[in-house]
């Protein structure tokens, strides 16, 4: 077969039957299209949902005092269990399952003040393990709490970026001194921009964080409002709750398995939930896409089917004269490879384009930064591969299977 001719005789016959070659061409340029932006939004949005929930952290559990459910060795039920600051410090002594671990004091509609400029927020007395454990990640030139100010109960203070703003403006903050209550506090850094969709007592964005030393002498608390505990990366926080339950359990004489002495907030669940949703909605995609492509599939043999039909003289003149079956087949399936091929590449460069022009518009914050998967890519260029091959041999053996003198009679 020579392909010079063959792409000459695809030519022809385009021209004469523009409208449904240019429609069945549409078909697998969309299908193309419809695949590669389907995966390359849904891993974007995947990926954009994830890091949104990691702002509050991974794998991590929120402990919540709690009131007993079950008699316990002679204990009635509807104690309230509260943990306090010597509690966490017992946790972390003998808990082997986890990381970090730190308590959290929590004083709300707090007055700030610096300058002019005054709001009321959220005030929290944590350790300096709560930085990594909920990813409040320091700006340049910026620092967390540290053993140092727990120990001297220093009046430093860790802002959110959107506190930085409110009582800051684009001036430097880190280094000058904030009325928190009427107490004047240093700003010792202001956490970097994170995204955050879910949260507990509100987004660390407007939040000010202060040593839990320093927060037990302004407002002499003897029990925490939480505490927030991190497992070793290996091990589930399941496990580690487990443990932790056992621990207490121990001191307060509550059952170990008593689910509702302490209320927990597991976030690793939420996690594993949204990688199967996300899983599961980009198999729908690609359901979706897939559809299309046999569609335009469809398309491809119909046309190829109409062409036989205004080729079959042809056909019968070229076997007359010595063409093998062979060569009426391959030519068949190569126009129809051909019209998948060039529909197949439009509609990846199409979407390539969409994908690469996409960030211009500022949309991060709702879809994520789509990106063109290369493993995706192939498949999809596969995929193509197999329905212009299965569109195109049916009609080809059709045409190759042609008697010379039948297909002379047929005009």
């Amino acid at each position: 077969m020579n392909p010079a001719l063959s792409i000459k005789q695809f030519l022809n016959d385009m021209r004469r039957q523009k409208l449904r070659t240019m429609l069945t061409m549409f078909g697998i340029f969309w299908g193309t299209c419809a695949i590669v932006l389907l995966f390359a939004f849904g891993k974007g949005m995947t990926e954009a949902q994830l890091k949104s929930q990691k702002g509050l952290g991974e794998n991590i559990g929120i402990f919540w005092p709690g009131i007993t459910s079950r008699e316990y060795k002679g204990l009635a039920s509807g104690r309230r269990i509260r943990p306090s600051e010597d509690d966490v410090l017992l946790i972390k002594s003998k808990a082997t399952t986890l990381a970090r671990i730190s308590p959290e004091y929590s004083r709300w509609n707090v007055p700030m003040k610096y300058g002019k400029n005054t709001t009321i927020r959220n005030v929290v007395g944590v350790w300096p393990e709560f930085s990594q454990m909920r990813n409040l990640i320091p700006d340049y030139g910026s620092r967390f709490l540290n053993e140092t100010d727990m120990a001297a109960k220093r009046r430093v203070v860790f802002i959110g970026n959107r506190l930085k703003d409110d009582l800051f403006g684009d001036e430097e903050a880190v280094g000058e001194t904030v009325l928190i209550n009427g107490v004047p506090f240093t700003v010792i850094g202001v956490m970097k921009t994170k995204r955050q969709d879910s949260s507990y007592n509100g987004r660390d964005a407007r939040k000010a964080f202060i040593p839990s030393s320093t927060f037990k002498t302004m407002y002499s608390r003897r029990y925490l409002n939480d505490f927030v505990a991190q497992c070793k990366p290996e091990l589930t926080m399941e496990i580690a709750r487990q443990e932790i339950f056992e621990i207490l359990g121990a001191k307060y004489r509550f059952d170990p398995t008593d689910e509702e002495a302490l209320a927990v907030w597991d976030i690793t669940k939420g996690f594993a939930f949204l990688k199967t949703f996300f899983l599961a909605f980009r198999m729908f995609l690609l359901g979706i896409g897939i559809a299309t492509l046999i569609t335009g599939g469809i398309g491809v043999s119909n046309i190829m089917n109409v062409v036989l039909e205004e080729r079959t003289k042809e056909i019968g003149i070229k076997m007359a004269l010595g063409a093998r079956k062979s060569h009426i087949l391959t030519q068949f399936v190569f126009e129809t490879l051909l019209i998948t091929g060039v529909g197949g590449i439009f509609g990846f460069l199409f979407a390539y384009t969409v994908v690469s022009v996409f960030p211009m518009f500022n949309l991060e914050d709702y879809v994520g930064i789509p990106t063109v998967d290369i493993w995706g890519g192939v498949g999809v260029v596969l995929l193509l591969g197999i329905v212009g091959l299965v569109a195109g041999v049916f009609p080809a053996r059709r045409a190759a299977n042609l008697q010379p003198v039948q297909a002379l009679k047929l005009f």
